[in-house]
């Protein structure tokens, strides 16, 4: 049996729609607006910074609380399982870029990662659960 040309273009278009529509089912099934508890580990110690995320597609805004850092309003985004937010906090008068870098694990909706303030003035790892349970 033969296949003409238009045939296997059609199975071809069919394949790769199919195949994009479940990559973008699968980003569009994090969503990770609400509100956090991270558990921010330095050289310092750990705190535990309050963070409400507001998720639209891939976009994340929100706001931050901790006593080391103050309030903050934050922006961000989500691309698949990994997701970034940064704000700037004053530190004693300097203002210094905070950076949050995380991958949720979808098993368990925990989101695990990387702080880091001032680019590596200080470094921590965090692990953030929301805060309703």
């Amino acid at each position: 049996m033969r296949f003409s040309t238009n045939r296997i273009s059609g199975l071809l278009a069919t394949a790769i729609v199919i195949t994009l529509a479940g990559a973008v089912e699968v980003s569009a099934q994090i969503d990770l607006s609400g509100d956090w508890i991270f558990a921010v580990t330095t050289d310092t110690g750990t705190t535990y910074p309050e963070v409400t995320l507001v998720q639209d597609g891939e976009t994340l805004t929100g706001s931050y609380s901790s006593e080391a850092l103050g309030e903050a309003d934050i922006s961000g985004s989500v691309m698949g399982s990994e997701m970034t937010f940064s704000f700037s906090a004053d530190l004693a008068g300097q203002i210094a870029p905070v950076v949050y870098t995380g991958t949720v694990d979808e098993d368990t909706g925990e989101i695990t990662g990387e702080m880091d303030i001032a680019g590596g003035l200080l470094i921590g790892d965090f692990v953030a659960t929301r805060a309703d349970g």
